[in-house]
């Protein structure tokens, strides 16, 4: 490992050195360490991020988050160096959809266009007419004549959701989120019991026994929104964790609960892909520059075509 031109008593400082020296934006997503979150420039959704990263004049991304938004930053800015801390860091949802296989499953339905949500590999996306985000993802749809052929990939619960909400009957992939599928119906029950007060705010990558409790669903960003703006004291949190850090800092008053798993326990919601990024990995891939996403040209251009498409209907 390369050392630092100057030494420093705290790794934030020498983190902040190494991003003025180098030019360097940091990202960090809602379900990153607290730590991470508080020294990065940006906090927010995947999409999102990678959009005020492209508005920068920053040489360097750096993304503290999972490889799939590394690869959206990557695609809205190739001529920029995408980097991100721990390369290992992937993503369950994108996992569960092999691009052979997906392909292979495309073709049963010729008739079909393909709508994927963003969790996905850039591969997947090149094989996608458009790109949706839990945000924009049912008024996408809604674009779309009722008697358009739909399939969505690659989150069923997701799919599911949105089946339900917008009254289609896409065909649905069969991916799901490790974290999301964590909560435990029961346990969620038994929490709700002994705080009658609080609102259970969710995912709609939650399954649906979950989501069919929630007093709100919506994304990262609207469950942060929903949080400040309703007047409920105490939230019942499904999903991923950390975004409870943010929810702290905007409302320091009001009190979050995690929604438990089937051992009645918080900590299996945590997402193991997202906590692989670290302070030293950040401190590191900025002395280097690397790990780099490296995508090539042709994928880029066959990627980007439908998060244009998407940014059109959004």
């Amino acid at each position: 490992m390369k050392i630092s031109p100057k030494s420093f008593d705290k790794i934030e400082d020498e983190i902040l050195y190494l991003k003025k020296e180098k030019n360097a934006v940091i990202l960090a997503h809602y379900y990153q360490h607290e730590e991470i979150q508080d020294i990065a420039d940006f906090i927010g959704d995947s999409l999102d991020l990678s959009k005020k990263a492209q508005q920068t004049d920053a040489d360097i991304i750096v993304f503290c988050g999972v490889r799939f938004m590394a690869e959206v930053a990557k695609i809205l800015s190739p001529q920029k160096t995408v980097i991100l801390p721990d390369i290992n860091a992937g993503c369950s949802l994108e996992e569960s959809c092999p691009p052979n296989l997906f392909k292979a499953f495309k073709k049963k339905y010729p008739d079909h266009i393909v709508l994927s949500y963003i969790n996905c590999s850039a591969e997947i996306k090149a094989l996608s007419d458009v790109i949706v985000t839990s945000s924009n993802a049912a008024k996408i749809i809604n674009t779309f004549p009722k008697n358009k052929k739909i399939i969505f990939a690659p989150d069923r619960h997701l799919g599911n959701y949105l089946n339900k909400i917008t009254g289609r009957n896409m065909i649905l992939w069969n991916g799901a989120c490790i974290v999301h599928e964590t909560f435990s119906e029961k346990e969620l029950i038994k929490l709700k019991v002994r705080n009658e007060n609080a609102k259970i705010i969710a995912h709609p990558e939650c399954p649906e026994n979950i989501l069919n409790y929630a007093d709100f669903i919506g994304s990262t960003s609207a469950l942060l929104k929903f949080t400040s703006d309703d007047d409920t004291q105490k939230f019942i949190v499904a999903t991923e964790p950390h975004i409870i850090h943010q929810m702290k800092k905007n409302q320091p008053t009001k009190e979050f609960l995690v929604a438990p798993g089937n051992d009645g326990s918080c900590s299996c919601s945590n997402c193991p892909y997202m906590e692989l990024n670290t302070l030293e990995k950040l401190r590191n891939c900025l002395l280097e520059v690397t790990p780099k996403i490296n995508i090539d040209n042709k994928l880029i251009l066959k990627a980007k075509k439908p998060l244009i498409e998407m940014l059109k209907l959004s």
